[in-house]
């Protein structure tokens, strides 16, 4: 009887230890499974803006927009002459591969590209900067890629942000202390999106006290940690423009972006003051960017020689 009582007592144990092992992996699974769905939601993009007829005519009439800049540029502790080249065209982008589309698809995302270049020397050598980002005309998500590279004597550096679940980001030096990263963010604001969507819709520009993190050319010329900064941003007006101001209290640096207040929202200069130089020489210094001219063209179509003369146009 007692080998009876024993074997039975046994089996209730193990069928109570199974229910609550199996239980347990269902709650798990449900955690899991919430969680899923809340991070979904997170992902999610809002929906998606109308674009208006003059957004329509302006930006797919067949050209891009390009606008040079005479350029004094921080480095080093102190600013050189240079110029700066923004092109803005709108072009299809495929998601998942997070490239330029070469063919028509439902899948593809309508993006507004800009690649922003800056050509400067330092002394016996040259700077060649160049940063494109691609974000959504709808203006319903954040920044699909962005990516940076710098070249001068020294070396070449680079760094490529792409949107997926989180933000994946790669970065590549010549620095040892730098080499070869690869660092995971969760999604917030982009300073180099702001340039972007100012010329969507400048009234959803992100404002008062959040975290951003700052451009990816900031971030690798000034060696700083790669990660979002607690940053404060108004919008005012100036002589007829609109003025969008970013400051970051922790890195000291102050940028401010200057464009007209109607559409088509054109960038006509930026200042951006920050702390460069070394040990007890370092200090505050501010690079400046002041229009020279701006042009609407098929440029890709005009890479012969004949077309040399449009560059004069620009100044370049």
């Amino acid at each position: 009887m007692n080998k009876i009582k024993f074997a039975l007592t046994c089996s209730i144990l193990v069928i109570l230890v199974t229910s609550v092992q199996i239980s347990c992996k269902q709650q798990d699974t449900e955690i899991q499974e919430e969680q899923k769905q809340i991070a979904q939601q997170t992902d999610a993009p809002f929906p998606k803006k109308t674009l208006s007829k003059d957004f329509k005519e302006y930006w797919y009439s067949g050209n891009a927009e390009i606008t040079s800049y005479a350029l004094e540029q921080a480095r080093y502790g102190e600013l050189r002459n240079g110029k700066a080249v923004m092109i803005y065209v709108t072009e299809p982008f495929l998601p998942d591969l997070q490239v330029k589309a070469d063919q028509k698809s439902p899948k593809n995302v309508p993006v507004l590209k800009l690649n922003a270049t800056k050509n400067y020397l330092t002394g016996i050598y040259p700077y060649s900067i160049m940063t494109s980002s691609f974000y959504p005309v709808h203006d319903n998500q954040h920044a699909l890629k962005l990516s940076f590279s710098a070249q001068e004597w020294c070396g070449h550096v680079y760094a490529q942000l792409n949107n997926r679940n989180d933000f994946e980001i790669m970065s590549h030096s010549y620095f040892g202390n730098e080499a070869d990263q690869n660092v995971h963010l969760s999604k917030t604001h982009l300073e180099n999106e702001i340039w972007n969507k100012i010329r969507i819709d400048p009234s959803a520009l992100p404002t008062g006290s959040f975290q951003m993190i700052p451009s990816l050319e900031y971030i690798r010329l000034t060696h700083k940690e790669l990660k979002p900064y607690d940053a404060k941003a108004t919008i005012s007006t100036m002589d007829g423009y609109t003025v969008y101001e970013i400051s970051y209290p922790a890195l000291e640096r102050t940028l401010q972006i200057t464009y007209s207040s109607t559409f088509p929202y054109t960038i006509e200069g930026w200042t951006d003051s920050y702390k460069g130089g070394f040990g007890q020489n370092a200090k505050i210094l501010t690079s400046t960017a002041t229009i020279i001219n701006r042009i609407t063209t098929p440029y890709w179509q005009q890479n012969s020689n004949k077309h040399l003369s449009l560059r004069d146009s620009l100044g370049l």
